[in-house]
């Protein structure tokens, strides 16, 4: 059976209400930065089921002998938050996986193309192939940036399948890229808006994610 990109959209209440939070033009930097890392929290939460592979195990309870599962540590975890922006969905994210190892890949989109270019890329040559790779993007527009990190992650030989995206908004032209060249993708976004405007910018959406986030 053919693979089908994945896209979840959480009907948690806290997620809605964090997505509200950051799609007001009225919520001041230091509120929105606050959204961002609830939302990193929950997504990264709702990203956790059926990833993290686990040992069963038995232990000796005061009372009695009894099984549990606990998360393999042998198997690799890592968060790669898309600079800037990424930053504010990495402080939930890593609040929930504080082993992980965090890769930072900063990259930049010329506003008048609209195509990404890499500035900063802290991954190492290569990954081991059981990795867990979890990428932080607040905003999956265009899918440029999107695409560029996935790109230098299987150079790296990541398992595509192994990679989940938390994201706030997502638009249809990136999920369709995505869906087109990484089938077997898993995406965790608190919603799916209708379109791009003639910037690139999704609408309605919340801006621009990075300079509200900083205050820039």
């Amino acid at each position: 059976m053919a693979l089908q990109l994945r896209v979840y959209v959480p009907p948690h209440p806290l997620v809605k209400h964090w997505l509200g939070v950051s799609r007001d033009a009225a919520t001041p930097s230091v509120l929105f930065r606050s959204a961002m890392t609830e939302l990193g929290r929950w997504l990264t939460y709702e990203a956790m089921r059926d990833w993290l592979p686990t040992l069963d195990l038995t232990v000796e309870t005061p009372l009695a002998p009894c099984p549990i599962s606990l998360i393999n540590p042998e198997v690799p975890v890592v968060v790669v938050p898309i600079l800037r922006a990424g930053l504010a969905l990495m402080d939930g994210a890593k609040d929930l996986l504080p082993l992980a190892s965090i890769y930072h890949l900063g990259l930049v989109r010329n506003e008048e193309t609209l195509q990404a270019s890499c500035y900063l890329n802290k991954m190492p040559s290569q990954f081991d192939p059981q990795t867990r790779v979890l990428i932080c993007d607040p905003m999956l527009a265009t899918g440029g940036s999107i695409m560029m990190a996935m790109d230098e992650l299987i150079q790296r030989g990541v398992n595509p399948e192994f990679v989940r995206i938390i994201s706030v908004v997502a638009a249809p032209p990136a999920l369709q890229k995505l869906g087109t060249v990484y089938p077997s993708l898993t995406i965790y976004t608190a919603c799916i808006d209708e379109t791009l405007n003639d910037r690139g910018y999704i609408v309605p959406g919340l801006g621009d994610a990075g300079d509200r986030a900083f205050g820039t």
